[in-house]
């Protein structure tokens, strides 16, 4: 390794003193960071038609990271929000880069300029009750693969929790005796307690019976007993969601995902008339801005708001300033 190259030092500095030791980022974040610039160097070397080890810091231009940007948007199929958020594990190296190397300001700074690209806002796409009923009742209870699966998504639209921090979940965070809830911990390690209904708690309690796990071990694993994927999850909620499609076509024209059961939580709540502020605290939100979306998002609430709201009655009498003769004669003058 080339002594005058001080790239390597400084993504190991940003890496474990930065990110882990003063940031103290959790395992997600620095895995999505690491993930990130091993498609951004190996982007970088084909582009500068060098091997990744040899790559500096004089490499990594402004131009190279929007090069970057559009090409995990457009060649790779990301989304929006994954380019953006390629682009703050780039912003965040550059910046505890501007502090360590004066000399790389300036290009450090016309990096963090790159500016965050603004995607169309949709509706969330959250599933009907009986839709719901419908994928939960795929998975074969006769198995363990079965139960683990059908405990999963039960205890997903139970708690409205994202999938990780369902996959994450320990059978010392779960409160089996009445009053039941668990403790989930979710982004930026914020913890919250949820309520669990007395069905939830018996589909947990006899997935540990079938598959004992130690108090501080993952509760849903698989036929190795190792920790689920958030992607083994989809791959197997697909199928389930393409066999409940035979039932209820409705699921048909629907994008369904672990997330999709967190939206149908909270959807369902505000139909029931919670208050949003206990649905901010349910779901883990920060701001009372992204539970509002999902007031917006459902219909029947709508339609039980207008029922409410009587039409518009027609005028029986013109208004007053049409009856004043006087007024309109003193308008005629000016």
């Amino acid at each position: 390794m080339n002594k005058a190259n001080a790239f390597p030092d400084l993504m190991r500095a940003f890496f474990h003193e930065w990110l882990v030791e003063q940031r103290n980022a959790s395992v997600h974040t620095v895995r999505s960071y690491r993930d990130t610039w091993r498609l951004f160097l190996r982007f970088a070397a084909q582009r500068a038609e060098k091997k990744v080890a040899v790559i500096t810091l004089a490499d990594l231009t402004a131009g190279g990271v929007a090069a970057f940007l559009g090409h995990a948007e457009h060649d790779r199929g990301g989304t929006i929000g994954t380019r953006n958020c390629r682009l703050a594990a780039i912003r965040s190296f550059f910046n505890f880069v501007a502090t360590k190397d004066p000399a790389s300001i300036a290009q450090c700074v016309e990096i963090l300029h790159i500016p965050v690209k603004r995607a169309p806002v949709s509706e969330p796409c959250y599933l009907d009750p009986a839709e719901v009923a419908a994928i939960l009742a795929q998975p074969n209870r006769s198995t363990l693969e079965g139960i683990r699966d059908h405990a999963l998504l039960s205890f997903l639209y139970n708690s409205g929790a994202r999938i990780q921090e369902a996959l994450d979940l320990c059978p010392r965070a779960i409160r089996f005796d009445s009053p039941s809830c668990v403790r989930l911990t979710g982004k930026g390690r914020k913890e919250r307690i949820c309520p669990l209904w007395p069905e939830t708690v018996l589909l947990l309690k006899k997935l540990l019976e079938r598959q004992p796990r130690a108090s501080d071990q993952r509760l849903f694993v698989n036929r190795y007993g190792e920790p689920l994927s958030a992607s083994g999850v989809r791959f197997k909620l697909a199928a389930y969601v393409k066999a409940a499609a035979e039932t209820t076509p409705t699921l048909r024209t629907k994008h369904v995902t672990p997330h999709s059961f967190r939206h149908a939580t909270a959807v369902h709540l505000v139909s029931a008339g919670v208050d949003v502020t206990v649905i901010r605290s349910w779901l883990g939100h920060v701001s009372l801005d992204t539970t509002n979306h999902y007031a917006r998002a459902n219909l029947e609430t709508k339609r039980k708001a207008l029922e409410q709201v009587s039409a518009p009655q027609s005028a029986r009498h013109p208004p007053s300033w049409k009856r004043d003769t006087s007024l309109l004669a003193w308008l005629d003058t000016l």
